[in-house]
């Protein structure tokens, strides 16, 4: 079915070079954090299936949860203002914390969370963002992993959407500014 909705949609990356690359960040946080424990935070909801494949190279003991933010409503564009949806679930004090975001483009929602979470104390904090857009920020944040540094190009699939569609894409694909500007 995904491949009929991407029909004619040009791939940025396609799902082998996003997988290649998912396994290469897990081996280097594995590296990174050592025997420790880890804390995967997903942003809902794009970061969802970038959450669950990186979390499968991972290789040490790693427990999820999710938070759900807002900054662009139904548009294209950042709102500029952030909305908590929803909180975690559990306590990060004294925690090893990986933030997981699928775009990294204007820093608002990463800051907010960045800030929100050092409130709370946890013993690291660190970012990996599948892709990096950074000829649109506005905030100064920069994550710790980065799968793919992009341009300012809008783009779909493998949890990123338009309008919550397109989600289920396994590829990365750009949306032609023609159907972003028909919705």
């Amino acid at each position: 079915m995904s491949q009929l909705i991407a029909a004619g949609l040009p791939v940025l990356y396609n799902r082998q070079q996003i997988a290649a690359r998912v396994a290469e960040l897990g081996a280097q946080i594995t590296r990174d954090i050592g025997d420790e424990k880890l804390v995967l935070v997903g942003v809902l909801k794009g970061a969802a299936p970038f959450l669950a494949d990186l979390s499968r190279h991972i290789d040490v003991d790693a427990t999820f949860d999710f938070v759900a933010v807002s900054s662009y409503g139904k548009g294209q564009r950042s709102s500029g203002a952030v909305k908590m949806i929803k909180d975690l679930d559990q306590s990060i004090e004294g925690k090893n914390v990986l933030i997981v975001e699928d775009i990294l483009d204007t820093g608002i929602t990463l800051s907010y969370l960045r800030k929100l979470f050092l409130q709370q104390k946890p013993k690291s904090l660190r970012i990996a963002a599948l892709l990096d857009k950074p000829s649109r920020r506005i905030e100064k944040i920069e994550a710790d992993y980065v799968g793919f540094s992009i341009p300012d190009l809008f783009v779909i699939g493998y949890g990123m959407d338009f309008a919550e569609r397109y989600r289920n894409l396994p590829d990365i694909c750009l949306m032609p500014p023609e159907n972003v500007e028909s919705k």
